[in-house]
């Protein structure tokens, strides 16, 4: 049985044949472009030529893509005269030297070009190949190292093409790890960063679970995309809701809106696009079903479905529930201002404890809301 080949052989040489059949397998794998690699490879080659033969002449590497053959060429431009560049001075009356046009090196004499080939010209170039007898060893090790730079940058730019759509999208993911500060949620082919600052208030979760998490931000960086997820965010409760409601992907309900006070409250607000469909029931599902497995991933977050209106008035009437028979005047349309008048019994629930309803309303409807019982109203008109 032939002993299979590797790209180095024990000698610490390259075979041309096994690094040509390597190049081909691992650019087909990872989708990179076989002209990429070899390119980084004649590039790299000659460097390292330059850097272990000495060479200060311009010198092109050329590898035979279907032999896998390297060839070294130090390469002349053909000139009249050799240019050593020359000293100038600046503004201030310092000399400065400025280096030749072409490298010293890297110049020739048209006549002693000619004693090489006859009929050449000035700014013609001439190559001769000065490749070295063990310059297999030195490509050995370069080809090793292009190959897996190559490898990493590729699948570095995969991912980040795989993610750079998946930005205010909902995702499902593993808890893998955590530090102080944040959670390490495994999604696949990269990890995303959850702070522990995004994370619902008062829920606990353990690691190697699945977690849903919606994705705040995608940026490419040095090692690859930056994913930074939310479970706070208000995009977060937004997406359970399509995730959950198949109306909404069909577009028989429209959601207009959601705020937000994670751990608290939520509302969301809901429109439907046929008559004969109860945009709020749907969303609730039947027996509860739809909302509560919304309700279960919000860890009891309370969640208020509004129906829209194209009416300001009728849509922050609507906004302020679970507080009932507002009253609600647009004061200053311009200045997106309204004045929601309740009883005694309903001007706790139009505020909330801590003035969370009528915040959420306000975001929501994006009107500044102030809220006044008659009693109150009266009071002031009488002074």
């Amino acid at each position: 049985m032939a002993k299979k080949k590797s790209v180095v052989e024990e000698t610490g040489h390259m075979d041309p044949e096994a690094f040509i059949k390597a190049v081909k397998n691992i650019t087909a794998e990872k989708g990179i472009s076989e002209d990429i690699v070899f390119e980084a490879m004649e590039l790299a080659l000659s460097t390292a030529y330059k850097k272990n033969f000495g060479s200060k002449t311009n010198v092109r590497v050329d590898i035979n893509r279907t032999t896998g053959e390297i060839k070294v060429f130090s390469y002349f431009v053909v000139v009249p005269e050799i240019d050593e560049g020359e000293t100038t001075v600046d503004e201030e009356g310092n000399e400065v030297d400025v280096p030749p046009a072409i490298n010293i090196d890297a110049q020739i004499l048209l006549d002693d070009a000619k004693e090489i080939v006859p009929d050449i010209k000035v700014g013609e170039t001439i190559e001769m190949e000065v490749t070295p007898k063990d310059f297999g060893r030195v490509a050995a090790g370069t080809a090793k190292q292009v190959i897996m730079q190559k490898i990493r940058e590729a699948e570095k730019e995969s991912i980040i093409n795989e993610f750079a759509d998946k930005q205010d999208e909902m995702l499902i993911g593993t808890l893998a790890m955590e530090d102080s500060r944040n959670y390490y949620v495994e999604l696949g082919r990269t990890r995303g960063i959850l702070p522990k600052s995004e994370m619902i208030p008062g829920e606990e979760i353990k690691m190697g679970s699945n977690i849903k998490v919606y994705v705040t931000k995608v940026e490419a960086n040095t090692k690859g995309p930056l994913i930074l997820l939310s479970r706070k965010h208000y995009g977060f409760v937004k997406r359970l809701f399509e995730s959950e409601i198949p109306e909404l992907a069909d577009g028989t309900i429209i959601l207009h809106a959601v705020a937000r006070e994670a751990g608290i409250r939520s509302k969301v607000a809901v429109e439907s696009t046929d008559e004969r469909i109860d945009a709020i029931g749907a969303c609730i599902g039947e027996r509860g079903s739809r909302i509560g497995s919304i309700l279960k991933e919000l860890n009891g977050e309370k969640v208020d479905i509004i129906l829209y209106n194209n009416d300001p008035a009728e849509y922050i009437k609507n906004a302020l529930s679970p507080a009932k028979d507002a009253i609600v005047t647009i004061t200053d349309p311009m200045k997106k201002e309204a004045l929601a008048i309740v009883n005694d019994e309903n001007l706790s629930l139009a505020i909330g404890k801590k003035g969370t309803n009528i915040k959420l309303a306000s975001k929501l409807t994006k009107y500044k809301i102030e809220v006044k019982t008659l009693n109150q109203v009266n009071a002031e008109g009488n002074n």
